[in-house]
């Protein structure tokens, strides 16, 4: 998610109307306001612009980015991959020549209670991720904050960031800079709503005090409207309602003072409990920027007629089923490479893309994007070193000393050696496997139905549940086998796509040993080494490598990776481009017409 991210990469209650919450069933047809349709069961649940591991939810990020305006924007907002120096708070960004520190100049900025934005507001981020770094969603262990050895203010409106080490500075920018989200810190340092504002943070016990506030604070989803932390922004626009079902309403900040000043007084961000609520709301004019499914294609004039345009919105992503590699029935199953092959080898990847996602989707086989051209794709990855074959599926089991039983391969020669099932599989394990996944859409429901075929007959049982996104990420952590929280075994969040990458591709989040992202909690030392690797040299072939090693590990189960989704927008709205990080700007929409 996106994730973001990610993404990612972070997700209530609904009150319904027709299918949907939050929406009359007509647009306001007023240039004053614009009514954004949100992903089916993807409603926004957090506003703190430092995220969770249970919201990562590409439509929180993109609200908070909306109120605090980040440091550095590197997105695709502008048509490409780049950074949008008129959405940041940054101005420069000077790295040393031996890579090794930056120094960064802020532009001339104001919170909206007329306080300059400052180093002290950086340095406030940095020291609340810092002493609470295994909460922070976006962490990951040798990255962000341990690999900046220190922050040193030059004055209120620059500072300098040093490093462990030297960096390919393009990475540091694009994945490590754009984390940081200065916060206003004389707003914001304390510890209690009734505790005065001081300098807690600049210790480590002040700093898990604020942060524990702050998470107390975001959790109150209820609150946040009238909550005076939420009122102290950068950004464009402001929050004046944000609902539990989902619905929120952001109006323009007429203190704002950066490049990206708001055209549109008022939007509304609408929640669906199913894509097919939406596609109703689009059809009864309720909506100007909304979305059809892969398989309402050919349905494409119905919404022309109506005065829309119907486009692809493509997307920097990968979409993938982590295993729980600590599952206690499991888990030792999903530790044997031979049996990651076999489910791969089960997945007819070129059917659900051209079947269930109507042409929509490419193929996807490792950990890099294929849906966009980039030299950070391998051959090995890009050849598919897996191709779909179930007779080919069984006999990796049959050599592995499985025997299928009442249409279940099942474990007949438990042990380790050639011909037998492997360290911890037990005599009699069935291989049966259970999916938790993203409910609210009939492609992904398709989808799972087709896998859950192709895998009966390779004699693997995939059952599968369903659960709103948020649902299925709070309910699918990362773990230890004696935990409660461990009885998840596979989990799947990608209708739009799995993970949103920033313009690096590089896996430290999703696939290093406890990266922040990592649900499975997959390690292998040799992938460790090749993201460390691709985060601290110029060229691309540490990524390369990174791609061809993934692609054959299997860390997770590759699936089809479709478009973010396919807008349908009003015809009028103009002034911006779909950015493929997955994000929404709508500072950049504008009423043409």
């Amino acid at each position: 998610m996106s994730p973001r991210g990610i993404m990612i990469a972070a997700f209530a209650g609904t009150l319904l109307l027709a299918g949907c919450s939050g929406t009359s069933g007509t647009s306001s047809a007023s240039h004053d306001s614009i009514d954004y349709a949100l992903p089916a069961n993807f409603t926004p649940n957090w506003i703190l612009p430092i995220g969770t591991a249970a919201h990562l939810n590409t439509n929180n990020a993109s609200i908070s980015h909306t109120l605090w305006e980040p440091l550095v924007a590197y997105d695709g907002s502008t048509g490409r991959v780049a950074w949008n120096k008129a959405g940041s708070l940054a101005t420069a960004a000077d790295f040393a020549a031996d890579g090794k520190s930056v120094d960064i100049t802020l532009g001339d900025r104001h919170w909206s209670d007329g306080e300059p934005v400052t180093s002290r507001d950086v340095e406030f981020w940095f020291n609340l991720v810092k002493a609470d770094k295994a909460q922070w969603a976006g962490y990951s262990p040798g990255k962000a904050p341990d690999n900046w050895t220190s922050f040193k203010t030059v004055d209120d409106r620059h500072f300098t960031i040093a490093f462990d080490r030297a960096y390919n500075s393009q990475w540091m920018l694009a994945n490590q800079l754009t984390l940081v989200m200065p916060l206003p810190q004389h707003a914001w340092d304390r510890t209690a709503a009734s505790a005065r504002v001081s300098d807690a943070d600049r210790t480590r016990a002040g700093a898990r005090q604020v942060w524990t506030y702050l998470n107390d604070a975001a959790k109150n989803i209820a609150g946040y409207e009238k909550d005076p932390l939420w009122k102290t922004i950068s950004g464009p626009y402001g929050v004046t309602s944000f609902s539990t079902a989902g619905k929120v309403v952001l109006t323009a900040n007429k203190k704002y003072d950066g490049g990206e000043r708001a055209a549109i007084p008022t939007v509304n961000l609408l929640p669906f409990t199913t894509a097919d609520a939406e596609k109703n709301a689009l059809r009864s004019g309720g909506v100007d920027y909304g979305y059809i499914e892969a398989t309402d294609l050919d349905q494409k004039d119905q919404f022309t007629a109506r005065g829309y345009t119907v486009k692809p919105w493509t997307g920097w992503a990968i979409t993938y089923m982590p295993y729980n590699f600590n599952n206690p029935a499991m888990g030792a199953v999903f530790k044997q490479l031979y049996a990651r092959q076999a489910v791969q080898r089960s997945i007819d990847q070129t059917s659900l893309a051209k079947v269930i996602f109507n042409g929509t989707a490419v193929p996807g086989y490792g950990p890099v994007p294929q849906g966009q051209a980039s030299s950070f794709l391998s051959p090995e990855q890009k050849d598919n070193p897996y191709p779909f074959s179930t007779s080919a599926a069984r006999e990796l089991l049959t050599g592995h000393g499985w025997s299928e039983r009442d249409g279940v391969m099942t474990c007949t020669s438990p042990g380790t050696g050639a011909g037998r099932c492997g360290a911890g599989v037990a005599q009699g394990t069935r291989f049966e496997m259970q999916v938790l996944s993203q409910s609210g859409s009939t492609v992904t429901d398709n989808m799972m139905s087709a896998i859950q075929s192709s895998l009966a007959r390779t004699g693997i049982k995939f059952s599968i549940k369903t659960a709103p996104v948020n649902s299925v990420l709070a309910q699918t952590p990362q773990c230890t086998p004696e935990q409660a929280a461990c009885k998840w075994q596979l989990s799947f969040f990608g209708t739009a796509g799995s993970w949103y990458f920033p313009a690096f591709p590089t896996g430290d989040t999703l696939f290093q040993s406890k990266g922040g992202s990592n649900f499975g909690t997959y390690s292998d030392p040799e992938t460790d080494r090749l993201v460390a690797a691709s985060t601290t040299t110029g060229s691309d072939q540490a990524v390369l490598d990174y791609s061809a090693a993934l692609a054959k590990d299997l860390p997770v189960i590759w699936l089809p990776e479709p478009v973010y989704q396919i807008s349908v927008i009003r015809n009028g709205l103009g002034g911006f481009a779909q950015d493929s990080l997955a994000n929404f700007h709508p500072a950049q929409w504008k009423w043409t017409s």
